[in-house]
């Protein structure tokens, strides 16, 4: 006798995170186990999508664990200062981006200094975070500064003012919504050994159509135990920021993963993970419409209805 399924087990069925719990199946029972940077070691495949529909402030939230997401809009709001030293992120308690300056640090110095103690130095001590606490031109100075240089004459060239690629798009979507060109990049192949990390989450593009702004992210490596819940947030977050500027509805987010990962080391989050049903719905408001892109505040965005299962901690690769 077949047994009706009643309508929170029907929307539990056709929930959006499906798409993650099986593409992190998939990688860890199929991938191939690769050597990595980290030499933590991986299980990777090639090519992966998720998408998730933003009509009725729907935010893609992940259920099966709890995701940060104050922290996450902490780091995105971080990103368009174009600022790269940890040291605003600190301040606020943001530990996310601590670890890449703290092994250099603890490798150059030979000081075991703790991660907290460190975090602590770089908030108190101005000179020492200039020192130790700059990332190099990683995601926000590429996207609000990509450098131009200028020829200067005798075969030299000079920089000249950078360019505010966000800016940019927020322009387009409303003087020329139709364009194919509302990209945001940050692979500057010119400044990659500069930067802590290069790019992952490396290109969104917006498109527009009828009066619903939708945005697609290609991320050459994704880490999907760990980075993948905010990147998708943080996507999400950038469109509905946008289309409030832009005068348009959210409309969906797009996520195109490259190298998609598993860390070997992260066995029991994905085995834990993988027992667990998604079930509820995020929404965001957003209380206000502020002058610009670059006047939100996390005091802006509210989150309603987020019911997630219990935090899953594992480690971080560097």
């Amino acid at each position: 006798m077949a047994i009706a399924l009643s309508n929170d087990d029907s929307r539990d069925k056709l929930h959006w995170e499906w798409q993650y719990l099986n593409l992190m199946r998939r990688i860890w029972e199929q991938g191939d186990e690769r050597v990595d940077r980290t030499g933590v070691g991986t299980r990777s495949l090639f090519g992966a999508e998720i998408r998730f529909d933003l009509s009725d402030g729907l935010m893609p939230l992940l259920t099966t664990k709890r995701v940060y997401w104050k922290t996450a809009t902490r780091e995105l709001l971080w990103f368009m200062t174009g600022e790269t030293n940890i040291r605003t992120l600190c301040a606020q308690g943001v530990e996310i981006w601590t670890d890449w300056p703290l092994d250099r640090y603890r490798r150059e110095s030979g000081d075991p200094i703790s991660r907290d103690e460190f975090s602590k130095r770089i908030v108190a001590d101005k000179a020492f975070a200039l020192q130790w606490g700059d990332l190099g031109p990683v995601y926000g100075k590429q996207w609000v500064d990509w450098p131009t240089y200028k020829p200067a004459g005798d075969g030299l060239y000079r920089q000249g003012p950078g360019i505010n690629q966000i800016a940019q798009v927020v322009e387009g979507l409303k003087c020329n919504p139709g364009s194919r060109r509302h990209i945001i990049e940050g692979w500057n192949v010119a400044e990659l050994d500069a930067m802590a990390l290069p790019p992952c989450h490396k290109t969104y593009q917006f498109h527009v159509s009828g009066n619903r702004l939708s945005g697609l992210l290609y991320q050459r490596s994704c880490d999907l135990g760990l980075g993948f819940a905010f990147n998708m947030w943080s996507l999400a977050l950038l469109i509905r920021m946008l289309a409030q500027q832009s005068g348009l509805e959210p409309g969906e987010a797009v996520w195109m993963g490259g190298d998609v990962h598993l860390y070997l080391n992260h066995a029991p989050l994905v085995e834990e993970q993988l027992t667990r049903t998604p079930h509820g719905d995020a929404r965001l408001t957003i209380a206000r419409l502020p002058s610009s892109m670059f006047d939100y505040r996390i005091e802006d965005f509210e989150v309603h209805g987020y019911a997630p299962q219990a935090h899953i901690s594992a480690p971080v690769a560097v």
